[in-house]
């Protein structure tokens, strides 16, 4: 074999070599992400009230004729609130124990909380620890941020119209923290700082979904500002989806 067929024999038989690695490499890597999602599932369930529905105070606004001009129709307090279907918003659902592993990546993205037509949105909402708490804007008028916790630090902080966001952190896990408005006594919002990814906030359907939780036993905690809080063991399987549903009633 002349020279330069063997530099060419031998320069395609590293390239061969090379990309057999690489996909060997990628099919292992494929592999071990397919075995996670394997060893994982969603968990999901709806929470319902059976009783009387509270009646909601009507939120009176005129003290700030800006927060009264943005809205048309009226407007009532968000805790207490009962689904046209007889289930519940703002019910925060969280993993409570039984977690393998102790430490779970930040999420690189903030949690959000906005001021709009002064009131808070999301009234409920749930942050890792270390993860970053961004509170916006949206009025045309001056709020005043009061986050009221007991094993984190507590702060107050305006914020006029066009302000920058206010970011801040929570350092240790807590269920609930409430936030308030000094300027705007109507105004309230609870946040759940958790040590893992593992929660939900229902909607109008009274529905949560959990997704990516690992195989194992769990306690699983339903929380309301209103009707207290419920807890009940979770079996999840390794891909197959779980359900757990709460049932709440007249206020304890």
């Amino acid at each position: 074999m002349s020279r330069s067929k063997t530099k060419a024999w031998t320069s395609w038989t590293a390239a061969t070599l090379l990309a057999a690695g690489a996909t060997i490499v990628a099919a292992r890597t494929t592999g071990k992400a397919a075995a996670g999602q394997a060893a994982s599932a969603q968990l999901s369930g709806r929470i319902y009230f059976k009783g009387t529905k509270p009646k909601l105070a009507r939120i009176q606004m005129d003290q700030d004729p800006v927060c009264a001009a943005e809205h048309t129709e009226p407007v009532y307090a968000q805790d207490g609130a009962v689904n046209s279907d007889g289930t519940l918003p703002d019910v925060f659902v969280y993993v409570k124990s039984g977690l393998p592993q102790p430490n779970f990546p930040v999420p690189s993205q903030p949690a959000v909380l906005d001021q709009r037509g002064c009131i808070y949105v999301p009234h409920v909402l749930g942050v890792m620890v270390g993860q970053e708490l961004k509170v916006i804007s949206s009025d045309p008028t001056t709020h005043n941020v009061h986050v009221l916790p007991k094993d984190n630090r507590e702060w107050n902080q305006s914020q006029i119209p066009g302000a920058a966001p206010i970011v801040k952190k929570f350092t240790h896990p807590e269920i609930m923290i409430p936030v308030k408005c000094n300027q705007h006594p109507w105004m309230r919002a609870y946040i759940g700082v958790t040590s893992n990814p593992f929660f939900a906030v229902t909607g109008s359907d009274g529905m949560f979904i959990i997704k990516g939780l690992p195989a194992g036993n769990y306690t699983l905690a339903a929380w309301t500002a209103t009707f207290g809080t419920q807890e009940q063991n979770v079996t999840v399987r390794a891909g197959q989806p779980a359900t757990a549903d709460f049932t709440f009633g007249s206020a304890p």
